[in-house]
């Protein structure tokens, strides 16, 4: 953990600079940032210039904090040079080029470690714990989660904010709804799902999901998703519904994942920037290796569940 690693940057944004900060209070050094002074007229960095300076330096790993349109290319030459690599969400912009990023870390055996740091929120941490606990006793060893209930658990994960000029290179579901997929994604195994309703605004700035959990010992249980970036309000909660039985608590809840300044807007958590840097670093260390290959396998989940085809039932 000690380790004095070298370290490139793509992208001096607010996501780059805040990486940047974090890393560097834990001794990493940046030998290389790559920014808009170095972007050909398309407005991607010049790949001969990325090429040249990673074949002359030794690289640790690489911090991608460029637009998310760009993600993929600057993943891929870097783990191509088997160069780890944290990488701002999304992952990809499509669900194969996602997936494609984690068997190709998979295959040269380096790190791939998707910032998408609502799942190390600790408040969000808790509240998984506590609902984990619940379903467990829900089920009670039965085949799914509460008998002769068509509904029996019922998510709701709401994400919106005010108007922002950020990330306006892609639609709100690879900006927004992938944070609450991948808290979906740490819940609930990816193969056990089925989207059944999906919509996205024209403008790219609301959309809707619905997921229904078809397999094993939580089927029934339904997930819906709402999010907006341009919104009146700034919130982000997951409120939970029971079904009412002899198995079920006896109460409903709803938990904001940010606390809100006096003005109403939703205050960052630090801790959470905090602990996902934490844990790239115990990666890059060798520790949590199988943890690190499901978080990277999710995060491309993540991304094919935000761009699957629009749903309507």
């Amino acid at each position: 953990m000690n380790r004095n690693y070298k370290a490139v940057l793509f992208g001096y944004g607010t996501m780059g600079e805040r990486h940047r900060n974090f890393f560097e209070k834990s001794g990493v050094q940046f030998v290389k940032i790559f920014d808009l002074e170095d972007l050909d007229g398309a407005g991607n960095i010049k790949s001969s210039l990325v090429e040249e300076f990673i074949s002359n330096e030794k690289i640790d790993f690489a911090v991608v904090a460029s637009p998310a349109t760009t993600h993929y290319q600057y993943v891929k030459l870097c783990l191509e040079r088997k160069i780890s690599v944290f990488v701002e969400k999304p992952l990809a912009i499509t669900g194969d080029s996602a997936q494609e990023l984690v068997d190709l870390a998979t295959r040269n055996n380096v790190v791939l470690f998707v910032a998408q740091s609502e799942c190390f929120n600790p408040v969000f941490l808790n509240f998984r714990k506590h609902l984990k606990a619940e379903l467990k006793l829900l089920n009670g060893g039965t085949s799914s989660v509460v008998d002769s209930v068509e509904t029996p658990v019922r998510l709701e994960f709401r994400r919106e904010h005010k108007y922002s000029a950020r990330c306006r290179d892609v639609n709100v579901a690879l900006d927004l709804l992938v944070h609450d997929l991948s808290l979906c994604l740490s819940m609930f195994c990816y193969d056990d799902l089925k989207v059944t309703k999906f919509a996205i605004s024209k403008n790219g700035d609301r959309a809707q999901m619905q997921i229904n959990v078809v397999k094993n010992a939580l089927a029934g249980t339904e997930l819906d998703f709402i999010v907006d970036r341009n919104s009146d309000i700034d919130v982000r909660t997951i409120s939970v519904e029971f079904a009412r039985s002899a198995k079920s608590p006896a109460y409903d809840y709803s938990v904001s994942l940010a606390p809100h300044s006096e003005n109403g807007e939703v205050v960052h958590i630090s801790d959470s920037l905090e602990n996902e840097h934490k844990f790239f670093l115990k990666l890059m260390a060798g520790a949590c290796s199988e943890w690190g290959r499901r978080a990277a396998q999710s995060a491309a989940d993540a991304v094919k569940l935000a761009t699957i085809s629009t749903v309507s039932s």
